[in-house]
């Protein structure tokens, strides 16, 4: 058994598909803007593969043109796909490149599909006494499974891999046989595939009628032991049956002929494998291709499902000591890293540490007669309200660079401090870094401001390709070519046995900290023309970087939380949902899992019968996501108690009993960081904790706010809030003359609405009314469709897309002012805010309807979106240096979207309320004023 040759072949379309569908809310774009999503997915399917089965033989198949038969019987034969997105269509002859560099076979037939060239392959396979595994999430392969041929469903969303047997295939479609898959196929139909089937026959029926006739042929011979309508109509349908039948047969003897020899696993090219993964900025990649075949890779046990095919197959999948190559004597060591980057190896350089007493003197005179340097503190962990110096590194010129170390003692480190001091305030010495705010907070805890002209490369990088990641290893494989030294190459790996930087010797520490910031320095110089150039170097030097300062301020404040309020709210949480586990219980008639997706599918479609299609996920099992239940949510109570449910439980887990754990017990308050560099529209995001989704709209969620509270009994919240500020927005930049006069003369922008669409006097418009126009108003921005809105609303589609339309006549500079946001983003590639901020949308002009769709939405919420986050960031600015210069003792805290939280010292209360509203309403002028809310309280809900 151990020794039976095994085979793999892979379904590279379904790979790919399935590859790029799961990277689609978070693409992969390089530098040079290609969405590397679908590569990236099919090579870590194909990694996965080699790494954990080791295959003796293995090949991707492809298919080319469709399938020549199929359209000839059925012309409507997958008719209904979408066009291929743009990013799988740029990755195939990529992936061919690849394949062909690892020596890995591509078969392609003219006019066949890759099912029939698997199911070709495998057939001839195992009469020459090999085990074969066709790899492919597609259940259709099922009809091809027998005692040596498998389906290897590769693992997805956090489910292991499975292998299909006989027994699965049993089970899963209720068949005696394997080939019996055909008539179920045939019976159901396929929509992805725009087979017909059977009407009115589904998965259930199709089962019943495999189980009670066992074929097409002998249901459609035996019609008389149905019944009324089903009778009729398969009767009506026998011809579509058979039809169906055929097109879901996969072909077994088509052109290709299975050669031992060829699909063996060989050595790869390993240069030009290595060359193309570098040209698609592949690092992780990379690694893993150098791992898997040099044998450094852990030999990997099969991770397969606990079923009896699984069991019996993982003792041979995977078996033996593993050389890729065991057959033509090559040693696996033949594999190097040819990486063409440049590290601290090749490049000549000279970091030098800074010595106590004369050195650090002449290092110090040096040092204040410079226009710009790069500084870059090392420190002790990641959290810098703990961390503490362990050392500073400088560099002014490339491959240039010091290193000045602190000792332990607290004391002379200061002393040392005290030396650098003069350096750090200077205003006519500009200081660059990658994310400054870390360092400007480090600082702070030894009394250090950093005053002068600062250039953050990260928050650079960000405005020139928001897309992209940030950190400084891509940026200096990117734009230098060049792998900087691995933090994990000194500390080692994350875990108790990880140093502290104290720990590692002078010498490494000085090349590690040197080169990171003579790296940052290289960036800057690069990074300042293409700022100018793509015009954003004002918003960078007139908003990012001022705002760095702020957010690093609000951040060092943190804000008091009151621990004792959660542990009740906590407890009162509990009651909550255990009364709606006894209702959703009692309602399903048992007990069981609400959390478990599987188990509450099977409750509310099976047992329950709600609906009578439900929506099924790719693996087969009923959909329960968000948006299948909400939509469903209004005509069932069980589904609205089991969103409840999840509402309540996510609140209790997320917020109401992880807030108490993220008190920094030095200061006993909370301190959030905020994020520049992660929204592509310029919002602000926050983490530990997130600020910024606690939700507002449930009773329970608003609890959460009250736990926010001021300093002492002095002090009081205010929190000061843009009224509707996107919808001013488009307002003025739309020209929309209505809605301008309606906000001028200080309307209710819904109320107005409503009554112009309903065509009702302001006066008479009903609460139901302004609902409507309420989500209309804010779903335009967001491109709601007729679907969309009656799904908000309890409008039908009719009147949904009715209510669209006369919004649409009501305003209709507004259309116009979207339609030439999606043309200007046709043409320009991007999109920009009331300052310059760009969103660049690689997708606007792609053949695929649906991807296409998402970025022209993109273009019309970008500029709106992003204006916004733009103006609350001049405020908070203006703000910030108002608080500063007046010696306040009240502080700004908190930023979530268009509003902001204030600690106010009591007696200047009434002073601050005028200052902070005058600032927001007069950050940027627009042809609509803008409206701020005033809210002053004990507690955060009450300020709101």
């Amino acid at each position: 058994m151990a020794d039976q040759k095994r085979l793999f072949l892979l379904d590279a379309y379904a790979l790919i598909f399935r590859g790029y569908y799961a990277l689609i809310k978070n693409p992969r774009i390089n530098s040079k803007g290609m969405d590397t999503s679908a590569i990236m997915g099919f090579m870590n399917s194909l990694f996965d593969v080699i790494k954990r089965e080791k295959p003796d033989h293995l090949a991707v198949c492809f298919d080319k043109g469709g399938s020549a038969e199929r359209t000839e019987m059925f012309p409507e034969y997958k008719a209904n796909r979408d066009e291929t997105p743009d990013a799988i269509r740029i990755a195939i002859p990529y992936i061919q490149d690849i394949l062909k560099a690892m020596h890995i076979p591509s078969v392609v037939l003219e006019g066949w599909e890759a099912d029939d060239i698997i199911g070709t392959l495998a057939k001839q396979a195992e009469k020459e006494d090999y085990k074969v595994f066709m790899v492919t999430p597609d259940k259709d392969f099922g009809q091809l499974v027998s005692e040596n041929i498998f389906m290897y469903r590769p693992a997805r969303m956090g489910n292991g891999i499975e292998i299909w047997g006989i027994p699965e295939v049993q089970k899963r479609f209720g068949v005696e046989r394997p080939e019996q898959v055909i008539d179920y196929l045939g019976m159901m139909g396929d929509a992805s595939d725009n087979i017909p089937g059977l009407p009115g026959v589904g998965d259930k029926t199709a089962k019943k009628f495999i189980e009670e006739f066992g074929s097409m042929e002998a249901l459609l011979a035996n019609t008389d032991k149905l019944k009324g309508k089903m009778k009729e109509k398969v009767e009506e349908n026998a011809e579509l049956g058979l039809l169906s039948k055929k097109l879901a047969t996969i072909c077994i003897d088509c052109d290709v002929k299975f050669n031992a020899k060829d699909y063996e696993m060989s050595i790869p090219d390993n240069e030009k494998v290595q060359e193309i993964f570098e040209e698609l900025e592949f690092r992780r990649l990379k690694d893993q291709f150098l791992k898997i075949f040099s044998g450094d890779e852990d030999t990997a046990q099969t991770q397969v499902t606990s079923s009896e095919t699984a069991k019996k197959v993982s003792t041979s999948a995977g078996s033996g000591q593993f050389s890729l190559f065991g057959g033509d004597g090559a040693s696996p060591a033949t594999i190097k890293d040819t990486n063409s980057r440049n590290t601290i190896k090749d490049i000549p350089h000279v970091y030098q540490s800074v010595a106590p007493g004369m050195a650090m003197k002449l290092f110090l005179q040096n040092l204040m007669k410079q226009t710009s340097v790069c500084f870059d503190t090392e420190t002790t962990g990641l959290n810098p309200l703990t961390a503490e110096l362990v050392g500073i590194a400088f560099s002014w010129e490339a491959t240039k660079g010091f290193y000045v170390p602190f000792p332990d003692d607290k004391n002379e480190t200061q002393e040392l401090v005290e030396q650098l001091r003069p350096f750090f305030e200077s205003e006519s010495i500009e200081k660059i870094g990658q994310n400054l705010k870390y360092d400007i907070k480090v600082l702070h805890k030894y009394n250090v401001q950093v005053k002068g002209k600062l250039f953050d490369t990260m928050l650079a990088h960000y405005l020139i390709n928001p897309d992209m990641r940030h950190n400084m290893d891509v940026l200096a494989e990117t734009y230098l070519n060049y792998t900087p030294v691995s933090i994990t190459e000194l500390i080692g790996k994350k875990g108790k046995n990880q140093l502290s930087m104290r720990d590692v010797a002078l010498e490494k520490q000085t090349e590690y900290a040197v080169e990171d910031a003579d790296i940052t320095f290289q960036l800057a110089q690069h990074f300042r023309p293409e700022l100018a150039e793509a015009k954003t170097d004002g918003l960078f030097n007139d908003i990012e970087i001022p705002l760095l300062r702020v957010l690093a301020d609000m951040e060092l404040e943190g804000i008091n939380l009151d621990k004792e309020f959660l542990n009740s709210l906590s407890s009162d949480l509990n009651n909550d949902i255990a009364e709606l586990e006894q209702k959703i219980y009692k309602a399903a008639g048992q007990e069981f899992n609400i959390g478990s997706p599987k188990q509450l599918g099977e409750i509310l479609f099976d047992k329950l019968k709600l609906v009578d299609k439900p929506k099924k996920t790719k693996t087969g099992q009923y959909s329960t996501a968000e948006d299948v239940l909400s939509y469903l949510a209004k005509d069932h109570e069980i589904i609205q108690n089991v969103l409840d449910y999840r509402g309540l439980s996510k609140l209790k887990s997320t917020y109401v009993d992880a807030l108490p754990e993220q008190v920094e017990p030095s200061s006993g308050r909370v301190h959030t960081d905020y994020m520049q560099t992660v929204a592509a529209t310029g919002r602000l995001s926050s983490n530990n904790p997130n600020l910024q989704n606690i939700p507002i709209r449930t009773e329970r969620g608003r609890q959460v706010r009250k736990a926010f509270v001021p300093r002492n009994e002095d002090y009081i919240l205010l929190a000061a809030d843009y009224s509707q500020i996107e919808l001013r927005i488009i307002a003025a930049l739309s020209e929309e003359d209505t809605m301008i006069q309606a906000f001028k003369n200080g309307e209710d922008i819904h109320a107005s609405t409503a009554s112009r669409v309903f065509n009702v006097p302001i006066g008479q418009v009903t609460r139901e009314q302004r609902s409507n126009a309420k989500t209309v108003n804010f779903g335009i921005i967001y491109g709601v469709s007729a679907f969309g809105l009656s799904n908000q609303t309890d409008l039908s589609r009719a009147e949904s897309k009715e209510l669209i339309d006369t919004y649409y006549k009501t305003y209709p500079k507004l259309r116009n002012f979207m339609s030439e946001l999606v043309d200007f983003a046709r043409d320009n590639g991007y999109v920009q805010t009331v300052l310059g901020r760009r969103r660049y949308l690689k997708d606007i002009n792609g053949s695929n309807a649906v991807v296409r769709g998402a970025a022209e939405r993109n273009a019309v919420n970008a500029p709106i979106q992003g204006s916004a986050a733009d103006i609350i960031k001049i405020a908070m600015i203006n703000i910030h240096k108002k608080l500063s210069k007046g010696n306040y003792k009240s502080k700004m805290l908190l930023q979530v979207h268009d509003e902001l939280v204030f600690d106010i010292y009591k007696p200047e209360l009434e002073e601050l309320k005028t200052l902070i509203k005058n600032e927001m309403e007069s950050a940027y002028t627009l042809a609509v004023p803008l409206d701020v809310e005033l809210g002053s309280g004990d507690n955060w809900l009450e300020a709101h």
